[in-house]
Formats: C-alpha cells, sequence, structure tokens
C-alpha cells in the first residue's frame, strides 16, 4: 500500500485545489461580511469542496484511461495509471472511498449549518450534493459521459462559479441574494478559463477521442473564447465592485489583473506542452484573486 501511495497522490492532483477552493472562499468571505459563520460550517464546506475536487480529478484519470485518451503521445503530464504504477482497480476502490466520504463530509455540513436534514434547505442542499458527486464521477467516467461530449464548460461554470459561491454563502446564512451571483459567475467564467486552456493544450491528442469547444471552433476561435471567458469574468466583477465596492480597498483584487493579461498573453502564443505553464498561472491567480475579494469583505 505504501508504494501505491505517491502514485495515488500524484493522481489526486492537489495542485488543482486551489481552483476548487477559490469559489468557497469568495462564498465564505462575502458572507461573514454580514453574517457570523461557524468555523465549523467553514472547515466542512472547505473539506467537502476539497474532497470533490480530488474525486473528479480520479474519476477524469480513470475515465480516460478507459476509453483511451491516456495515451503515450499524450500532450499534458503523465498520471498513474497511464505509467501502470497504478491499477484500474486501485482506482475504482478509491473513488467508492472518495465518493462516500464526500457524502459524509457534505451531509455533516449541511447539518452543522441548519441543526437538521429534515427541513426544506436542507434536502435542497443534500440534492445538490448529490448532483455534484455525479457531476464529480460522470465527466470522463461511465457510459456517455459528459465531458467528451463538449459539455464540460457548462458544468465547470455551474459547479465552480454558481453552486460553490452562492450555494457556499448560503449554507453560511441561509440567505440568498442576487448580488452573489455576479462573483460567482466571474469565478465560474476564470474555472472554465481553466478548461478551455487545458483543451487547446490537449487539441492535437483529444482529435478523435472527444468533443471540446476547441475542436469544435478551432484554435484561434478557442483564443478568442478564452479572451471573452477573461473579460466577462472581469466585467461581472467590476459590476459587482460597482455595486458592493464599499470603500477603495474592497478594489484590492484588481491587482491581480496583469496576472491575467499575462496568462492571455501565454494563451495567445504558445502552443501544446508550452501551454502547461498557463494552466497553473490561471488556478492561481484566481486563487489569489478570490482569498484578496475575501478578506477585504471579512476585514472591512
Amino acid at each position: 500500500m505504501s508504494k501505491k501511495l505517491i502514485p495515488l497522490l500524484r493522481s489526486m492532483r492537489l495542485r488543482t485545489l486551489p481552483l476548487s477552493l477559490a469559489g468557497i472562499i469568495t462564498g465564505l468571505g462575502l458572507a461573514a461580511h454580514d453574517h457570523t459563520v461557524r468555523p465549523t460550517v467553514t472547515a466542512t464546506t472547505l473539506l467537502t469542496a476539497a474532497l470533490l475536487q480530488i474525486l473528479s480529478n480520479l474519476s477524469n484519470e480513470l475515465g480516460d484511461y478507459l476509453s483511451g485518451t491516456d495515451t503515450d503521445g499524450r500532450t499534458g503530464p503523465a498520471y498513474s495509471l497511464q505509467s501502470g504504477t497504478l491499477s484500474p482497480t486501485d482506482l475504482r476502490t478509491t473513488i467508492i472511498v472518495l465518493a462516500i466520504l464526500c457524502c459524509l463530509s457534505g451531509t455533516a455540513m449541511i447539518w452543522l449549518s441548519f441543526g437538521t436534514l429534515l427541513c426544506t434547505e436542507a434536502i435542497c442542499l443534500l440534492l445538490l450534493g448529490a448532483a455534484a458527486v455525479w457531476a464529480a464521477i460522470r465527466y470522463t467516467l461511465g457510459r456517455n459521459p459528459y465531458g467528451y461530449r463538449g459539455l464540460g464548460d457548462i458544468f465547470v461554470f455551474l459547479f465552480f462559479g454558481i453552486a460553490s459561491v452562492g450555494g457556499t454563502y448560503f449554507v453560511a446564512t441561509h440567505t440568498f441574494v442576487p448580488w452573489v451571483l455576479l462573483p460567482a459567475s466571474a469565478i465560474g467564467l476564470f474555472s472554465i478559463g481553466v478548461l478551455n486552456t487545458n483543451n487547446i493544450r490537449d487539441m492535437e491528442t483529444d482529435a478523435g477521442t472527444r468533443v471540446t469547444i476547441p475542436l469544435k471552433f478551432g484554435l484561434r476561435n478557442a483564443r478568442i473564447y478564452q479572451t471573452a471567458l477573461i473579460g466577462g469574468g472581469w466585467l461581472l466583477l467590476a459590476f459587482f465592485l460597482l455595486l458592493h465596492g464599499l470603500t477603495p480597498w474592497h478594489w484590492l483584487c484588481v491587482i491581480t489583473m496583469p496576472l491575467y493579461i499575462a496568462h492571455l498573453q501565454g494563451v495567445w502564443i504558445y502552443t501544446g506542452r508550452q501551454l502547461d505553464k498557463m494552466l497553473p498561472l490561471l488556478v492561481m491567480t484566481t486563487f489569489l484573486l478570490s482569498c484578496i475579494l475575501s478578506l477585504t469583505y471579512i476585514i472591512i
């Protein structure tokens, strides 16, 4: 088992966790601005998001391997199934364990927030959690996975943006306000940008095995799409700050904009493996933006 630990950690792709936590951090920060957010709710919300991301990563690797998408010619980094250090059975077992942990953590989060699992709000959140687990597994795993049909962008927007920020805000405050959809949509668009960058990088090896936005519309249009995602996210964020940026300090997150510009420059210049460095840049920039935005609303 110890020999499989390092390959298993590699397959978990822990470097992707900042992106999944960005929306949660944003939602918690906005909630803490006008409400008291309990530490136990904060901890279980962050844990649930992290477990869902790891579940998605493991399911993605298994799905790509079983479908034949992961080959020696793959552009991205090699994972444990491809290298033979883990077997499909190892990953299936881990996926089942992770799915159970996600359900337990999510249920604990809802119970700690509402004090019951039987009220209407709690039941709706349990159903949303079940949908999140399903989406994490079925991205590239199972029959007719939605990730192979060009639908990944929609699910990323809904779960990394709307559900992540808006759902977290609701869990923490038991209220919903329409303006929270602005930062939620911004984080969602930035998250789609991560997926789109990944798909641009893998265009050559993905051809013939799946459908992605870059393969549908071509490299140039995929780059235009990437620019629209980042630009649209910033427009929504700016509109939110105009409405709810109570002091100049709330605009401090704007200091991350040059990093987004650097990312876009790289997307327009690089192809293939050269795009690898543009992925962590966008992930960590979005995480940094969410931390700054959240802190300014907590402190001020």
